[in-house]
């Protein structure tokens, strides 16, 4: 008795089917198109909050600090920015070009040590430094008692400054320009660096006229980074006392009281995001540059080998990063928290790591949860509209936590008011502040900041998938749902848990809208951080510390192992 090997026919549907099972296609697209557009508007809320706060009255405030901080503030943010900025660059290009095409002692440990200073948040190596420098610490403290020198007898670096700031910001920013300059370099034909070489340049050169203008665009997009993240600082630059638009936003909102004005400097800084936007556009202009077309890649071509004197430079040049940047505020926090340690150990301080982890979960599931939502609707609808709302949908990563703090805070104070005043007028019942002040506040906070952060991954995931195997899917009656949850969503796993790993780490050491938008007597480990160093209390402050930069670590070692791969 034989048996047929053969498959049965696919079953085809009705010809009067057909039209009707695109159309349901065409209508689950729309559906799905039209829920992120929502999505994006209640995203884009706090922004459009902000810029609109520019043409209300500003109760008064503005003619009094145009006299007196404002230009202070102004003129301290564009200092540093410069600042950090340039010192990054220099970091972070010398030593990416030194581990990209040089090869020393060491080279192999400072590939993945060199990004260690991404976990070590400003404000935590600004109490770490100034509580060691500064004219009371055990440094200056020991030269005075060894040399019997009195104040104003000797000079020492100020390290609460607008310069001390500089240089420690640039210590744990300059790993976004060593990043991206480091790929770059890794990713250039070694065929014009030869022929620089054969016209007689030397390596410097040709390293300077050949590799540096090939790898600008990487490095100006490195930089766009570091500018955003020093304009959006706060606990660093309020711990050593210098004024930006980031503590005047602060002092302007709680200090004076004027939600208004407030805004409006918010309105101010988000200029000078998009002003630091337009700038990288404006160096980098239309330059784009690839790989060797050959395969013939600065990852395939012998490493130069440095000479004795030369490879000790190199080994001193990215071990002083990773020494002040990292390896020396870790282990001053690790001795501390030994020594002393957080006072409330225990049941309390468990309850803010507790707070920490519950609000860094939930917004890693729900920003996860969104990118593939807003990620699949694009895939499925395509076109320019959606694509350029996703973009603008990602533009609150660029703007500081304290301009999203005051763009979450205005509208919800005004939804609790309104609602309050109809709910007396109608019933006489006083509902008070229902979303004011609350965890879905905060938690609302973190999704419009950290979108983009998800988004990018989770579509870098989708990128992978060919659209072959959704018309498969489709054509096999898949409806969107299901080709979703059965085939995209298994095959983009590892993208997924990279995302909330980068959400969850990132949510763990956010401290400007944290401490403007959560609820009353609701502390995080960034909180309870910034409020004992805040009084001076480094050594009981060091063991949250620690905590926040040890959960820093795991997008440092995922980074690593992606640029290795």
């Amino acid at each position: 008795m034989s048996h047929s090997l053969t498959r049965p026919a696919p079953r085809v549907p009705p010809t009067g089917a057909r039209p009707i099972r695109a159309l349901a296609r065409r209508f689950g697209a729309s559906v799905w198109t039209l829920g992120a557009f929502l999505v994006i508007a209640v995203i884009l809320l706090p922004i459009a909050t902000v810029v609109s706060r520019v043409f209300v009255p500003s109760e008064g405030v503005w003619p009094h600090m145009l006299e007196t901080v404002l230009p202070t503030y102004v003129g301290n943010t564009l200092i540093l920015v410069a600042g950090v900025t340039a010192l990054a660059i220099v970091i972070g290009v010398t030593t990416g070009w030194l581990v990209a095409a040089c090869e020393f002692p060491g080279r192999r440990l400072f590939e993945w040590t060199l990004m260690l200073p991404l976990a070590m948040p400003g404000y935590v190596i600004a109490y770490v430094y100034f509580d060691r420098l500064s004219y009371w610490g055990p440094v200056q403290s020991g030269l005075r008692t060894a040399f019997g020198w009195e104040r104003g007898e000797y000079w020492f670096p100020q390290i609460a400054s607008l310069p001390g700031a500089t240089v420690l910001l640039a210590l744990v920013l300059y790993p976004y320009v060593y990043l991206l300059a480091r790929a770059a370099f890794l990713g250039q034909s070694m065929r014009m660096m030869e022929a620089a070489r054969a016209l007689g340049h030397s390596r410097a050169s040709a390293f300077r006229r050949v590799a540096l203008p090939m790898a600008w665009p990487a490095i100006a997009a490195g930089a766009t980074f570091v500018a955003m993240e020093t304009l959006a600082d706060y606990g660093t630059v309020l711990h050593l006392g210098v004024q930006t638009m980031t503590t005047g936003i602060f002092r302007t909102w709680f200090a004076r009281g004027a939600p208004i004005a407030a805004a409006q400097l918010s309105a101010l800084l988000l200029c000078f995001v998009t002003a630091a936007f337009l700038v990288e556009r404006f160096l980098r202009g239309s330059r784009r540059f690839t790989g060797d077309p050959g395969g013939r890649s600065a990852a395939s071509v012998a490493r130069h080998p440095l000479g004795s004197g030369r490879a000790l430079l190199a080994v001193l040049a990215c071990a002083v990063p990773v020494l002040l940047g990292f390896l020396l505020p870790a282990a001053e926090l690790l001795r501390l928290s030994i020594i002393a340690g957080d006072p409330l150990w225990g049941a309390r301080f468990f309850g803010f790591a507790a707070n920490s982890l519950k609000m860094a979960g939930g917004a890693a599931v729900i920003l996860v949860a969104l990118s593939v939502f807003l990620a699949y609707a694009r895939r499925m609808q395509g076109g320019l509209a959606i694509g350029a709302a996703m973009q603008a949908a990602s533009f609150g990563y660029a703007m500081p936590g304290a301009v999203i703090a005051v763009g979450v805070l205005v509208p919800l104070a005004a939804f609790d008011n309104g609602l309050d005043a109809l709910m007396r007028a109608w019933f006489g019942v006083s509902t008070g502040l229902l979303l004011t002040g609350s965890i879905a506040a905060l938690m609302f906070a973190y999704v419009v900041r950290y979108l983009a952060v998800a988004l990018k991954t989770v579509e870098a995931g989708f990128a992978r998938i060919p659209p072959s195997m959704d018309e498969a899917a489709r054509n096999l009656g898949a409806g969107p749902l299901r080709t979703l949850r059965q085939v995209h969503l298994p095959l983009m796993r590892r993208g997924m848990l990279t995302a909330a790993i980068f959400v969850f780490a990132d949510v763990m050491k956010e401290l400007p809208a944290t401490l403007i938008v959560r609820p009353f007597n609701f502390d995080t480990l960034a909180v309870r951080t910034f409020r004992l160093a805040s009084d001076g209390r480094l050594e009981e402050a060091a063991t949250s510390a620690l905590l926040i930069v040890a959960v820093g670590i795991l997008p440092v070692i995922l980074l690593s192992r992606a640029m290795n791969r």
